[in-house]
């Protein structure tokens, strides 16, 4: 669905959203640039400042990427966004299911320059 230019045109919907708290504690703009870091890696994402997320957490919705080298939707790659799973810890399993842990997933941010 990604590779179909009608599904992608419109705003950008990969934004890291931070509340209006964290954002002016972490000098982070409506529009800017955030380094998000977590124990296995670091990304780059525009900021959307905004009340629809509690205060000390951040959402990264849409972040599925499609920049790597040899992917082959052209429509896909001239919309990558950033790819969330370069947070994600290959060492933190939920204990009940055994699957890797894909949300929750403790961060750092701050503003890039």
């Amino acid at each position: 669905m990604h590779n179909v230019p009608a599904l992608v045109k419109g705003r950008d919907r990969c934004t890291l959203q931070v509340h209006p708290a964290d954002a002016a504690r972490l000098a982070l703009v409506d529009g800017g640039a955030a380094q998000v870091t977590s124990r296995a890696g670091t990304l780059s994402a525009r900021v959307e400042v905004t009340d629809r997320v509690m205060p000390g957490v951040v959402s990264l919705p849409h972040g599925w990427g499609h920049d790597r080298p040899g992917t082959r939707m052209t429509v896909a790659g001239a919309h990558p966004g950033v790819n969330s799973n370069v947070l994600t810890d290959e060492l933190a399993i939920d204990q009940l299911s055994g699957n890797s842990v894909l949300n929750g997933i403790p961060v750092q941010v701050k503003a890039e320059a």
